[in-house]
């Protein structure tokens, strides 16, 4: 079982970290703004990494949105597929007409 020192000590950590992130309503906009993440658009590795974006600015909404880049770095772009070339018919081969 926990000491109340424990307790104590965690409650007080708990206010610091409150107090560091701007307070009680700074924290409730960052929950309501995880929320607006959660349920929007986009797969569950652009969620979790916008989560995460906005976690570390507290208060900056436009560190949430997917595809967001800080200010002096250049936009992520997506490793997109390239087309396979067609294989060339073999020598001797009839043309199907």
């Amino acid at each position: 079982m926990a000491s109340f020192k424990n307790l104590s000590t965690l409650a007080t950590k708990a206010k610091e970290v409150v107090e560091g992130r701007g307070g009680t309503d700074s924290l409730k906009e960052d929950a309501a703004q995880l929320r607006s993440i959660a349920k929007g658009p986009g797969s569950l590795t652009d969620k979790a990494k916008a989560a995460a974006e906005a976690l570390k600015r507290p208060g900056e909404e436009e560190a949430a949105k997917p595809g967001y880049t800080k200010p002096g770095e250049a936009p992520k772009t997506e490793a997109k597929a390239t087309p396979k070339a067609k294989a060339a018919p073999k020598a001797g081969a009839k043309k199907s007409a």
